[in-house]
């Protein structure tokens, strides 16, 4: 039953979020806002609203280590788990240029997050911080592409235009998504939380091992959804923009308001594996992006077999891993 309940909430985040982007989009084409901006901000905070909702609900409702494992298992799951896939599908080439300094935030923001982590609890000030960043990136990432006509205003461009086609023009059909999307996330959220928590209980593992795992997974299906429709048009930027994206967004914004909601202790089964595990996948992302490499099909089958390993990795016996995970 717990299970079916968090399956559930994770299949009405998965509509939630994509009913909310669609609203947004709508809205945004129709305000004139133009397709950098949608890319930029909609696209990045519509894929991970599903994380957002979870780890915020989590962190009130007393659960803080689904929130936590979350945002890594989040992140992790779009470097091995979404590349790795858009890759098997398409092999994935990119142009440095258009990426390096997205590339750049999302290095200094995990940074910035294993060093919150280190202290052992993310507080209120720890959160505060982490979307003052957030917010200030994105200002700046906004007045830059404003001005410029780069390789990375026009992957921006990219992203926005692939979701502003084929949208309804209609304002009802728009507000009427972002309703539909946002009680689904409200409704799904507590579902998945519920069901995570007690499945967690009952099987005698941590919660973080739940929100690396079960959670992570479920509220990454639309970054894993947007990326295949991008490698399926042959957009291996715009694929790599939207991990790239999200990630950013997971590690200040999710962190930033779940830690502003409630503190959020890092265990130090997390401290002692997670968070360098989190570290190294985004070092081999980013140098693999940064040097231009393509990305073959037999990496991503590569990428693909170290994800599950890592899953697997978490349901050994206490004590096998650093920390006691």
């Amino acid at each position: 039953m717990n299970l079916l309940m968090t399956i559930g909430g994770l299949a009405l985040l998965l509509f939630g979020g994509e009913a909310l982007i669609r609203g947004a989009v709508g809205l945004a084409k129709r305000a004139g806002i133009s397709p950098f901006i949608v890319g930029l901000t909609i696209i990045g905070f519509g894929t991970s609203a599903p994380e957002v909702v979870v780890s915020v609900d989590a962190a009130l409702s007393g659960s803080p280590g689904i929130a936590v494992g979350n945002v890594i298992g989040s992140n992790v799951a779009n470097i091995l788990l979404i590349v790795g896939a858009a890759a098997v599908f398409l092999p994935l080439a990119v142009h440095p240029d258009a990426l390096r300094r997205d590339g750049g935030m999302m290095a200094f923001a995990t940074i910035l997050f294993i060093g919150i982590a280190l202290s052992g609890t993310a507080t209120w000030y720890h959160g505060a911080i982490s979307l003052v960043v957030l917010v200030s990136y994105l200002a700046y990432s906004v007045w830059s592409d404003s001005k410029n006509t780069d390789a990375t205003a026009q992957l921006h461009r990219d992203e926005g235009e692939q979701l502003q086609s084929g949208l309804s023009d209609k304002m009802w059909a728009m507000l009427l998504a972002l309703a539909i999307g946002l009680a689904a996330l409200v409704t799904g959220s507590r579902f998945a939380v519920i069901g995570a928590s007690a499945i967690a209980r009952e099987a005698g593992i941590s919660e973080e091992v739940i929100g690396i795992t079960l959670v992570a997974f479920g509220t990454s299906l639309p970054e894993l959804a947007t990326a295949m429709v991008a490698a399926a048009r042959k957009q291996a930027d715009v694929c790599i923009g939207n991990v790239i994206g999200s990630n950013i967004f997971n590690l200040l914004g999710i962190t930033g308001a779940a830690a502003i909601a409630a503190p959020l202790p890092f265990s130090p089964a997390v401290i002692g594996f997670d968070v360098w595990v989190l570290l190294a996948v985004t070092v081999l992302f980013l140098w693999c992006m940064l040097t231009g490499r393509r990305i073959q099909r037999w990496e991503g089958l590569m990428l693909l077999i170290l994800y599950f390993a890592y899953i697997s990795l978490h349901f050994l016996p206490d004590g096998i891993l650093p920390g006691g995970a």
